[in-house]
C-alpha cells in the first residue's frame, strides 16, 4: 500500500475519532443540567465567610538560596520537606522553624520531593531522570552530606512528582516526562509496574503531577501537557481506567478530594476544575476573571479536610480559597500581610488540616495558621 493511502487512511480515522469525541462530550454535556455551585446555589447556600484574620502567615521558612519548587508535610503534622533550585532539601520542623536537616542533592536541578508515611526517609526527583532516597537517620558521611539509600533508575525523561503510597514505606509513585508514571519498589529499587508509554491509552506528552487515593490506595490519577488527567488502577497497569478531559492546557497539579470519589485538577488554562471518578463528569470550573484576559497558571492545589475549601496557588503570587460548594473566592492570601512576593509554586496542607504551608520563587516557605474556621474546614 503506497505511503500517500496510508496517511490518508490515518487522517480519515483520526478526523472520526474526533468527531466521535465531539459526539460523546456533547452527549455528557446533555447529562449534565447543572454544576456544583448551580446546584448549591438553588438550595440557598452561600460562601463561606473569611475575615482578615482567621488565616495568618504565622511563620516564614527562609534557608533556602533559590526558587523553591516543591514542599511536602509528615503525616504527623510537625515537619515539612522543601526542595529548592539551589540543589537541597530542607527538612524543616513546622513549629519551631528550625531546620533539623539541609541534605545536598547529587543532582541541583530537583523539581519534586516527599515523606515517607514514617516520616523517616524523603524522596526528590528531578532533571536526572531518577527518584533519589534519602533515610534521614543515616550518618552523614566525612563531607558532613547525608548519603544516599536508594536510587531509583528507570525513567527516560525527568522526573516532575513523586508520592509515596500511605502507609507504605515501601512503595513510591513516579511521574515523568517520558509520558508514563512508575509504580517502584524502595526496598529493591525495582519497578513494579510502569503506567501509559506504549500503551494506546496513556498520556500522550508529559507527565507533571499525581495522586494516590488515600481511601484506596489502589488508584491514583495523573495530571499531563496532554491537557487530560487520567485514572490509573495499579493492578492493570497497563491502560488507564478513564481519560477525563476539559481542561484547555497543561495539566499542572491534580489532587483527591477527601472523600477519594473526586478529584481536582489545576492548570496553564487559568482554571481548577472537579470531576468525578465514577461518571467521569467535570462537575465545577474554579476561574477568576482578571481584567486583561491573561489569566495566570495554576501551580498546584490541595483541599481542606472536608473538602469544602481549595487552596490554589498561582504563577501571579496569588494564592486563593476558594469555597468549592459555590465556586466562590474567599480568600486571597497574596493579599494578605506578609504574603509571598513570586510564583507561588507549591502547597500543602498539614494532616491535621490546622496549617497551610505555601512555596515560592522568593526562596522562601510560608506557614499559614487557621484561626476560628477551624471546625469549618
Amino acid at each position: 500500500m503506497p505511503v500517500s493511502e496510508l496517511k490518508e487512511r490515518h487522517l480519515a480515522a483520526t478526523a472520526t475519532v474526533n468527531g466521535l469525541r465531539d459526539r460523546l462530550k456533547q452527549k455528557r454535556l446533555l447529562l449534565l443540567d447543572t454544576d456544583v455551585a448551580g446546584y448549591a446555589k438553588s438550595l440557598g447556600r452561600s460562601a463561606v465567610s473569611f475575615g482578615q484574620t482567621d488565616l495568618v502567615c504565622c511563620r516564614t521558612l527562609q534557608g533556602h538560596t533559590g526558587k523553591v519548587y516543591s514542599l511536602d508535610w509528615t503525616p504527623d503534622k510537625n515537619r515539612i520537606v522543601s526542595a529548592s533550585q539551589d540543589g537541597r532539601l530542607i527538612v524543616w520542623n513546622a513549629l519551631t522553624s528550625q531546620k533539623t536537616h539541609a541534605i545536598k542533592l547529587p543532582c541541583a536541578w530537583v523539581m519534586t520531593c516527599a515523606f515517607s508515611p514514617s516520616g523517616l526517609s524523603v524522596a526528590s526527583g528531578g532533571l536526572d531522570s531518577v527518584c533519589t532516597i534519602f533515610n534521614l537517620n543515616s550518618p552523614i558521611d566525612k563531607d558532613g552530606n547525608l548519603p544516599v539509600s536508594r536510587l531509583l533508575n528507570g525513567h527516560k525523561g525527568y522526573v516532575s512528582s513523586c508520592q509515596y503510597v500511605p502507609d507504605e514505606d515501601t512503595h513510591l509513585i513516579t511521574s515523568s516526562g517520558d509520558q508514563t508514571c512508575v509504580l517502584w519498589d524502595v526496598t529493591t529499587g525495582q519497578r513494579i509496574s510502569v503506567f501509559g508509554g506504549e500503551f494506546p491509552s496513556g498520556h500522550t506528552a508529559d507527565v507533571l503531577s499525581v495522586s494516590i487515593n488515600k481511601s484506596n490506595p489502589k488508584i491514583f490519577v495523573s495530571g499531563s501537557c496532554d491537557a487530560t488527567a487520567r485514572l490509573w488502577d495499579t493492578r492493570i497497569a497497563s491502560r488507564a481506567v478513564r481519560t477525563f478531559h476539559g481542561h484547555e492546557g497543561d495539566v499542572n497539579t491534580v489532587k483527591f478530594f477527601p472523600d477519594g470519589q473526586r478529584f481536582g485538577t489545576g492548570s496553564d488554562d487559568g482554571t481548577c476544575r472537579l470531576f468525578d471518578l465514577r461518571t467521569g463528569h467535570q462537575l465545577q470550573v474554579y476561574y477568576q476573571q482578571h481584567g486583561n484576559n491573561d489569566a495566570p497558571i495554576v501551580t498546584s492545589i490541595d483541599f481542606s479536610i472536608s473538602g469544602r475549601l481549595l487552596f490554589v496557588g498561582y504563577s501571579n503570587g496569588d494564592c486563593y480559597v476558594w469555597d468549592t460548594l459555590v465556586a466562590e473566592v474567599v480568600l486571597n492570601l497574596g493579599s494578605l500581610q506578609n504574603s509571598h512576593e513570586g510564583r507561588i509554586s507549591c502547597l500543602g496542607l498539614s494532616t491535621d488540616g490546622s496549617a497551610l504551608c505555601t512555596g515560592s520563587w522568593d526562596k522562601n516557605l510560608k506557614i499559614w495558621a487557621f484561626g476560628g474556621h477551624r471546625s469549618v474546614v
